[in-house]
């Protein structure tokens, strides 16, 4: 009873500002949820791993509490609730931009402030540039409005994140974990490094000052940098843009001069897989590479409807395509060929490391997956995001629209890498005190390997 209170209390404290869309009517709202509950039915490639009858029992339940909303906001967060059942980062629910607009995360108006997980905790890394000495980077939220900090995720934050694997999950719910409409209170209990106690009550407002502390790091569509040794390190930061396979090339001179190489894909969120293997050609002496094997579900409505009447035992093809198609299991497996290369170039065959963590996704998973076994190359860090795949996108009513997961990916042999990531080597965990003496753990610990590799 005290937790629903505390949810109704903050819902109550959002002012006349933030105007919430009450658009939906009923129709709408069960149209929506059936609309999406119908296309993971057919089309969601993890539909054998979730729990069938809690899945379309909890489908049951919705129906009454979406008519139950009381704007679309609600409605929306419904939404979101029901798919983080599937735990999938590639099937999401999206907000109308009616209401996108109204969605906070860093601003309270004289206050800005942005959360990382390290440690398992939620930790302040930035603040707006008058609020560092207030809340100096490295301080902890322990209390979320009179809930500890994993109560709180636990209740309000996790269960409406869709997400492959854990860690993600975590990570995600610390970056949102003070997510909410505009007008919305938040009462924090923070904890600062040398141990002293500040409570705080922010509102969700527009927040003028635009200098932070410290500053937002630069990226550049591709990074390079000399260390000792002879050894060059190099960011691939996106796949996204073709323009980034020029700019290695431009660096092939400077390349081929090192003794040792570091590729930085932990701040890659994925984008083309052809972009990244245009890269990885250069880095190996093998002409053929082995990327995903790729497969999605395969439904024939006939086969289903025969599959009724077949008993487990039965060993015939088509025995055993009916019941695998009855009970949702029958896939369509891609052609599979694996990426040849011309040799008319010079290779950059020497030790390598690729620096991986949990923001290494998708067409950036694909690069490892290519990279595999070769021998040259180890990688090193913490796991990769573990998700990837061919999103179907649809509108919903109001505005909004959902995405649903319709191709599974695995290594060549079978492994999978979806829902646990793509693992290091050598894993390298930052902690707390590497954040706030600015340290990097997995590029010192890709430096040292390096240097026993030269000597």
């Amino acid at each position: 009873m005290k937790n629903i209170y505390i949810f109704l209390l903050m819902l109550s404290t959002l002012t006349t500002n933030a105007q919430i869309p009450n658009t939906l009517t009923n129709e709408d709202k069960i149209y929506g949820l059936s609309k999406f509950w119908q296309e993971v039915n057919y089309n969601f490639v993890y539909l054998e791993k979730i729990n069938r009858v809690k899945w379309d029992s909890t489908y049951c339940e919705m129906i009454k509490t979406v008519q139950q909303t009381e704007n679309d906001y609600e409605y929306y967060r419904a939404l979101q609730k029901f798919c983080a059942l599937l735990k999938d980062g590639h099937t999401n629910i999206r907000f109308p931009e009616s209401i996108d607009t109204l969605v906070y995360n860093s601003m309270f108006g004289t206050y800005r402030i942005f959360l990382k997980n390290i440690d398992d905790k939620a930790i302040i890394i930035r603040t707006n540039q008058s609020k560092k000495n207030e809340l100096p980077v490295g301080s902890e939220i322990i209390e979320v409005n009179g809930l500890p900090t994993q109560e709180y995720i636990n209740q309000f934050v996790a269960p409406y994140i869709s997400s492959s694997t854990d860690h993600v999950l975590k990570d995600e719910a610390v970056k949102r974990l003070l997510e909410g409409l505009k007008g919305q209170k938040y009462n924090i209990m923070v904890k600062t490094p040398e141990g002293k106690m500040k409570t705080l009550s922010l509102i969700h407002e527009n927040t003028l000052e635009k200098e932070v502390y410290p500053p937002f790091e630069e990226r550049q569509l591709l990074d390079f940098k000399w260390y000792a040794n002879q050894i060059v390190y190099v960011a691939l930061n996106s796949f996204r843009d073709s323009k980034i396979n020029t700019l290695f090339i431009q660096k092939l001179p400077e390349l081929y001069k090192a003794k040792g190489l570091i590729i930085d894909l932990r701040f890659n969120a994925g984008g083309n897989t052809r972009i990244g293997t245009n890269i990885l050609k250069y880095l190996t002496n093998d002409t053929i590479l082995y990327g995903a094997k790729s497969m999605s579900r395969n439904h024939i409505p006939p086969f289903k409807a025969w599959g009724r009447f077949v008993k487990p035992g039965d060993t015939t093809e088509w025995a055993k395509k009916s019941l695998l198609c009855s009970q949702d299991k029958y896939y369509y497996l891609f052609d599979y060929a694996p990426v040849t290369f011309k040799t008319t170039y010079q290779k950059i065959n020497i030790p390598t490391v690729i620096l991986i963590g949990h923001n290494t996704v998708s067409a950036a998973e694909d690069f490892l997956i290519y990279a595999d076994n070769q021998k040259h190359i180890i990688k090193i860090g913490e796991n990769s995001c573990g998700s990837t795949g061919e999103a179907l996108l649809f509108d919903l009513p109001g505005g909004g629209s959902a995405l649903v997961c319709t191709i599974k990916d695995t290594y060549p042999d079978d492994r999978e890498f979806v829902g646990y990531g793509v693992k290091p080597d050598i894993k390298v965990k930052p902690t707390l005190n590497d954040y706030i003496q600015m340290k990097d753990p997995s590029l010192d610990k890709a430096l040292e390997y390096l240097k026993t590799k030269m000597k």
